[in-house]
């Protein structure tokens, strides 16, 4: 019951202008979408949402969708602008109906207010803003490249922030407005990983910026149950059942791997053992072995530019990867590179993508004398182990195309799907939750890197499908590099500038060269196999 007496009405403006709860769910009014207009009890979540807005000045939510916090921040900003002077209130909205809608929950809650505690007047009033007597203001408008920009913001909301176009750029022009005390709440649903949203949530959670991080998946609403989770997710793909009820991130988006897979690999994550290499980039999670056989793949950039060159190291019989590299050496640097690691793996196997800077690696590799180099045909690699002819460099190596890339992504995709291969890298797992599908092209979200991604694609490819270098032909491919045996003549200078700084078991290999037919060879004549 409203108060009768000037006094007691006076005593509630206090209270109410006090306690932000107390005001709304007292006196507030919504429209139900099926009940019409009722009061409105909020629920000890919004109650929690509506302190949270009120104790810090930055606050970002995480949301399921039906949880009414899009109202509650309208509630909070019309007893915002009705107790308090000269308070400047934008809210940014996807489109211009969604502003609009916003402004007319602010009118259904003034319209129905007492007129005693409507302090202020209300002097203007159209469907994008709402002005008081008192100097206060609420306004919402749709995205735009300009939204806000020249206004001093007490309070700014962002509305379903992760679909907000070019969120990223509007942030950042709009911060400044907030630097004499504004405040501001970003909502949203989630939209995939990525983008400004996201990334000020996962600082927010780590600590790392001033946001205090709400999150509110389903389940936080009272009457949101079992059943209605079931009734709800009938007509929702799995990606919308993780954007609008789980508050999943990885699973809302277009990520080239679901969220399990990308969770595979976020929960196999280890520290190496040992770093080495430029700037301690080289992580190792296991030695070298003698009786085992290894991959490496590469994926080569020029080394000073925004792309980083990486390579992994794939033991082929326990299917894992062993070591791996990410930095940005010159392509020459980078060919001593992986010679060492070759050479601390049991002279591995090496395929260095072999397009635009990766030929100058190739060129370097066979400078130094490197021999175990990946041949697309065998028949070249014989002919370069036992100099029947000269080699075409362009023959070495993994050449990536538009088809080629897409056969091995989804190698890739499938071998990380069935769990055929185990990672312990956190800088994988990283560039995993940012490789999304634009369009029909998996590709690293704009401002982050897919170098370790495209490296491990071409090691696995290898590992997987070639008749030679697969995991399936692992005991016949020892055999013959056994058999075969590698000529060397590589110097400890050239391939060591980092041997003495870590542990380092393995040598050069300078095995005797075996004729390739006639009466001195342990295989008979062969030379047909160069034909």
């Amino acid at each position: 019951m409203a108060p009768t007496t000037k006094q007691r009405q006076i005593k509630e403006i206090v209270r109410c202008g006090k306690d932000p709860v107390y005001f709304i769910n007292r006196y507030l009014k919504v429209q139900h979408p099926t009940r019409g207009l009722i009061p409105f009890d909020t629920y000890p979540f919004q109650d929690d949402c509506i302190l949270a807005f009120n104790d810090n000045r930055f606050n970002i939510i995480l949301k399921s969708r039906q949880l009414g916090i899009s109202t509650v921040s309208a509630a909070y900003a019309v007893w915002l602008s009705c107790f308090y002077r000269d308070k400047t209130i934008l809210i940014i909205a996807t489109k211009l109906a969604v502003a609009q809608n916003f402004i007319k929950k602010v009118k259904i809650a003034l319209r129905h207010m007492p007129k005693w505690l409507l302090v202020p007047e209300i002097i203007s009033n159209n469907k994008q803003t709402v002005e008081f007597s008192n100097g206060s203001s609420i306004k919402a408008v749709p995205t735009s490249d300009d939204a806000g920009r020249s206004e001093a913001l007490s309070l700014l909301i962002v509305d379903e922030a992760a679909f907000v176009r070019n969120f990223g750029d509007l942030f950042t022009g709009l911060y400044p407005t907030l630097s004499t005390g504004g405040r501001a709440i970003i909502l949203s649903t989630p939209n995939g990983v990525g983008g400004q949203y996201h990334d000020l949530w996962i600082n927010a959670e780590a600590g790392e910026n001033e946001f205090n991080p709400i999150k509110l998946p389903w389940d936080v609403h009272p009457e949101h149950g079992d059943e209605w989770f079931a009734s709800e997710s009938k007509n929702l793909s799995k990606k919308q059942i993780a954007q609008e009820l789980l508050c999943d991130f990885a699973a809302s988006g277009d990520t080239f791997l679901s969220s399990e897979e990308i969770e595979y690999l976020g929960a196999s994550i280890r520290p190496p053992i040992e770093r080495w290499g430029p700037e301690m980039g080289v992580w190792v999670w296991k030695y070298g072995l003698s009786e085992h056989q290894y991959i490496i793949s590469a994926d080569v950039s020029r080394g000073d530019a925004g792309d980083y060159s990486t390579f992994h190291v794939i033991d082929t019989g326990e299917s894992e990867i062993v070591a791996e590299f990410k930095g940005k050496v010159p392509p020459d640097q980078f060919a001593v590179l992986l010679a060492e690691a070759g050479k601390r793996y049991s002279q591995a196997l090496i395929c260095p993508e072999n397009n635009t800077y990766g030929y100058a690696v190739v060129m370097k590799l066979k400078e130094i004398g490197y021999s175990n180099l990946y041949y697309k045909n065998e028949k070249d690699k014989f002919a370069a182990l036992y100099g029947t002819g000269d080699v075409d460099l362009h023959k070495i190596g993994f050449t990536t195309s538009g088809q080629s890339r897409n056969q091995i992504l989804t190698k890739l995709e499938q071998v990380i799907r069935n769990k055929e291969i185990k990672s312990f890298s956190s800088r994988l797992y990283e560039e995993m939750k940012y490789f999304i599908w634009k369009g029909n092209k998996a590709q690293a979200l704009k401002g982050k890197n897919d170098d370790l991604v495209m490296s491990l694609a071409i090691g696995v490819w290898l590992y997987e499908t070639s008749p030679v270098n697969s995991k399936h032909a692992y005991d016949l491919n020892k055999a013959m590099l056994e058999g075969f045996g590698v000529n060397s003549n590589m110097s400890d200078d050239v391939l060591s500038p980092w041997a003495g700084k870590s542990y380092n078991p393995y040598k050069p290999y300078h095995l005797q060269e075996l004729p390739v037919s006639g009466s001195d060879s342990p295989y008979g004549d062969m030379s047909w196999l160069l034909e």
